[in-house]
């Protein structure tokens, strides 16, 4: 009997529970990255009070996490169409449709949230990477500016920005907004990698940046492909290759990787190597004509025939070696 009773009082308690008790258990486990049960919670929320806003935004949001983005997309249009003066719910919307390279429609939810929220930070900076994915590196560059002015610390708008510029050639300025996202951050590894990349265009040093671009992030692909094209031009082979291999190994379908390591291993008349990698560079990226004429070339150098790959790099637009010996 006692059992019972209890029952009963704890359906009771669960039935009693509103919409609002269900939306703050939903944020619990949202916060804890619960996301499936956070969604059943904002369900409850909603079945109880159907024109709850706050529970179709943060519904979408968690959707955003489980990278439903259409999913997430529904759910703000719904916020937005109880609520239509919720700039979060636009700005939410945005970075879903940016992420479905939907650009233009991002740019506009942003722009909506800015004019509902003038201080809206994010917004700028989110409305400016879409502006940057649209290559309007002087639209993008206007809004980070924006969001740096109301967030003086904004470590991405800073780094961000910088990239704009640097697609613009204004190299020394990109180099100031990469300065300054490292102050402010100084585990900022991609800040450090693009900073790299430019004073390199300019001649100056940049391969302790790739060191530190490497140091803060043991995964970064792109820095160990650099930092080996760069040891390879100093004649450190050697380095070069363990450098491409590490990008292999993290990207397995990295053409340029194994490209550029068949060349440091022909340096080093690696001949038997250099054909492997230059043999899975073609697997990857079967139009790689370059990869056909150094092939070629590491065939000739081994006495073996060398102009089947010569033929089939002219008959992708690489025809200097075919013409020479095989023709």
């Amino acid at each position: 009997m006692k059992d019972l009773l209890f029952l009963l009082i704890l359906t009771l308690l669960y039935s009693c529970k509103t919409a609002e008790d269900h939306q703050s258990r939903g944020l619990s486990n949202l916060e804890l990255g619960n996301y499936n049960e956070a969604i059943d919670d904002f369900n409850k929320a909603i079945e109880l009070n159907p024109d709850f806003s706050n529970a179709y935004y943060y519904r979408g949001h968690s959707a955003t996490m489980l990278r439903d983005h259409n999913g997430a997309i529904a759910d703000f249009n719904k916020a937005i169409k109880i609520d239509p003066s919720y700039a979060l719910a636009y700005g939410n919307r945005g970075v879903a449709k940016d992420v479905l390279k939907d650009y233009y429609g991002a740019i506009a939810d942003f722009s909506k949230a800015i004019e509902l929220k003038p201080d809206f930070a994010n917004a700028y900076y989110l409305r400016g990477n879409s502006k940057a994915s649209l290559k309007d590196c002087n639209g993008a560059i206007a809004d980070f500016s924006k969001a740096i002015e109301l967030k003086p610390d904004f470590t991405s708008a800073y780094s961000n920005r910088g990239d704009s510029k640097a697609k613009l050639k204004d190299y020394y300025e990109a180099i100031t907004d990469f300065n300054k996202a490292i102050e402010l951050n100084p585990d900022h590894a991609t800040a450090y990698f693009n900073r790299a990349n430019l004073k390199k265009k300019l001649g100056k040093s940049f391969s302790s940046d790739y060191n530190k671009a490497i140091e803060l992030n043991p995964n970064y692909i792109e820095a160990y492909f650099n930092r080996g094209n760069f040891k390879d031009s100093l004649k450190d082979y050697y380095g070069a290759i363990a450098d491409f291999s590490k990008a292999i190994e993290l990207n397995h379908d990295f053409a340029s990787a194994y490209f550029n390591r068949g060349d440091s291993k022909a340096k080093l008349k690696d001949y038997y190597g250099a054909i492997d990698d230059y043999t899975k560079a073609i697997e990857i990226d079967p139009d790689y004509a370059l990869a056909y004429t150094n092939r070629g070339i590491s065939k000739y150098q081994l006495n073996q025939n060398e102009c089947p790959d010569f033929k089939k790099a002219c008959e992708l637009g690489n025809c200097e070696n075919y013409n020479k010996g095989c023709n």
